[in-house]
């Protein structure tokens, strides 16, 4: 008895200890937990941490298969915590308190004029979704593009560049508030580009026509594969 009580007592200061640098590393960890929709809970999972210049983060959706999606706007002041969701539409934000003692973290989830509850739980140590830099993509794919996925309809705009630290590719869905959403990566080989955007689940895998006008390809999206045609803007065609 007197060996189970001192093994007890030696795991309550353990814990303590625990929690204590919890408190004081503020919302830096790996969170999980659930945003209260109406009828159902939307399981999250959250990563923080204090790099260089500040605060960085990555967020994931497992039900909707979407992970890596950027977290931005990282403030957290008095025990107050907010961050915004990079891309979806609707200025999704995270808004609320992280408990004394370090544990929890609850408040309101806010997209357009909607608002819900919210409570996440620090389970670990972070492990921030953070993007890799591509290789740099020919000049003929740098640009704007324009097409509907069939199917659906949807209007997609895709926008390439290279700057110091690679290639970057945003997908913006048109019909679904402007949504932006990040290529986690850009690979180009020859005629051919693929596009993986982990925030959605999604692969785009097309090849360049030899007047470089056009984006012939194929959309993959949970076991879904649709065609995509994208045309060059008239702008970028006109440019030398």
């Amino acid at each position: 008895m007197k060996t189970a009580m001192i093994r007890i007592g030696i795991g309550g200061l353990w814990i303590a200890g625990v929690l204590s640098v919890w408190a004081q590393d503020g919302p830096r960890g790996h969170w999980s937990g659930a945003v209260q929709i109406p009828d159902q809970a939307l399981a999250f999972e959250v990563d923080l941490d204090k790099g260089p210049n500040g605060w960085i983060g990555s967020a994931s959706v497992p039900a909707q298969n979407s992970t890596g999606i950027v977290l931005d706007r990282i403030t957290f002041v008095d025990g107050k915590l907010t961050f915004h969701l990079k891309g979806p539409p609707g200025d999704p934000t995270f808004t609320g308190t992280v408990s004394a003692d370090g544990k929890t973290l609850s408040g309101d989830f806010s997209q357009g004029p909607a608002s819900f509850p919210f409570k996440f739980s620090r389970n670990g140590d972070p492990k921030v979704e953070e993007p890799k830099a591509s290789p740099a993509v020919a000049k003929e794919f740098v640009g704007t593009w324009e097409g509907k996925l069939e199917g659906p309809g949807l209007r997609l705009v895709l926008k390439m560049s290279n700057d110091a630290g690679g290639a970057k590719a945003v997908l913006i869905s048109v019909d679904q508030g402007g949504a932006e959403i990040p290529a986690s990566a850009v690979d180009q080989k020859g005629p051919k580009l693929t596009l993986e955007v982990k925030m959605v689940n999604g692969q785009y895998v097309a090849e360049i026509n030899k007047e470089g006008s056009e984006l012939n390809g194929t959309w993959s999206q949970g076991g879904n594969d649709m065609p995509l045609k994208l045309k060059k803007a008239l702008a970028e065609e006109k440019k030398p």
